[in-house]
């Protein structure tokens, strides 16, 4: 057993933790944040995607106690008292999201993208998130979705919002 302290979403947890506990679990099962979804346990899909250190990782293949001191973002940690995050946002005002399950994952992959490049091209938005799958929406919505909170993290018009139904 291990004692770590991590923090996430700006609140310091301390657990006690087998070596073999991989972080998806300690979130959701230990401290009930279960908007980090588990969805392959391969790395295949990007459902349990979260922040660490603002770099987005896959918390499926990463063990709890190598996240001792490190500051984790998971999705309920990204609105603020002042509202949704632009990501947030955009994927309301676009219908980024049908089922749900991957959009956690996706808008927290997304956050890191927009963080690096608040202005990426359509190419590389759908390369960004390639690592995260999506089976409901065919992308089209959630690159707009990005785009949006894009331009609005660069003080800009948001783009029109047409969403394409599939």
């Amino acid at each position: 057993m291990h004692d770590i302290t991590i923090k996430i979403n700006g609140t310091e947890h301390k657990a006690t933790v087998e070596s073999r506990l991989l972080l998806v679990h300690l979130i959701r099962e230990q401290l009930a944040m279960t908007g980090t979804h588990i969805g392959c346990d391969t790395t295949s899909c990007g459902a349990c995607t979260v922040l660490i250190d603002g770099k987005s990782a896959k918390s499926c293949t990463i063990l709890a106690v190598q996240a001792d001191g490190k500051e984790i973002t998971t999705v309920e940690g990204i609105a603020t008292a002042e509202g949704l995050h632009p990501i947030q946002e955009g994927f309301k005002e676009n219908h980024a999201l049908q089922c749900g399950f991957c959009t956690p994952g996706m808008m927290l992959r997304a956050i890191e993208l927009l963080e690096k490049n608040n202005n990426p091209s359509e190419d590389e938005i759908r390369w960004g998130i390639s690592g995260n799958l999506c089976r409901c929406t065919g992308y089209n919505n959630i690159v707009k979705a990005i785009q949006y909170a894009g331009a609005k993290l660069r003080g800009e018009e948001t783009p029109s919002t047409e969403p394409e139904f599939v």
